[in-house]
């Protein structure tokens, strides 16, 4: 049986609420925004360039994110030493050209597994909790906005990726 990216309910956020709840409920907006995109596709699907020449594909996506929340939730706010997600040596873009549909599933929940772990992780902390990476000083509060717009920027790629796979558009 062929593995197809599971239906996903986006969950909506609050349109009124304190800081923390607008942040977080707009940031579990956007992730389930994405894997919305994914749902009902199959690895061999996800991973299909639709947009040439660019390499940007939904698995690529999907891989991305994973390394992004890992990096700023649990490496960079918790200040873990983790090992790298995908093979160095294929350089800084291995997230999205080192793709194997066999190995959609596994990237699929290594996403959901680094959002529930970056959740984790934030949670019972201030958002005025600060941490250095790179030389500058950051807050939970810059993580937050980081995210959304990030989220927000591939799912636009996102739409366009899907729409060229199978003609699926809007929300």
């Amino acid at each position: 049986m062929t593995w197809t990216a599971p239906e996903v309910t986006r969950t909506t956020g609050p349109l009124t609420g304190n800081e923390r709840e607008t942040l977080a409920g707009f940031l579990a907006f956007y992730r389930t925004t994405l894997l919305q995109k994914c749902a009902n596709l199959t690895g061999a699907q996800l991973a299909e360039r639709t947009v040439e020449p660019s390499n940007l594909t939904l698995l690529g996506l999907i891989r991305h994110m994973a390394k992004v929340e890992r990096i700023w939730f649990r490496e960079a706010l918790a200040g873990l030493t983790l090992p790298s997600m995908y093979d160095a040596e294929k350089g800084k873009d291995a997230d999205f050209e080192d793709l194997s549909p066999d190995r959609a599933p596994d990237d699929y929940a290594r996403l959901v597994e680094e959002i529930r772990l970056a959740d984790e992780t934030a949670a019972g902390m201030s958002l005025d909790t600060t941490f250095t990476r790179r030389g500058s000083v950051y807050s939970l509060r810059t993580v937050h906005v980081h995210m959304i717009a990030e989220y927000a920027r591939h799912i636009g790629h996102a739409d366009l990726l899907r729409e060229r796979l199978d003609g699926t558009t809007g929300a």
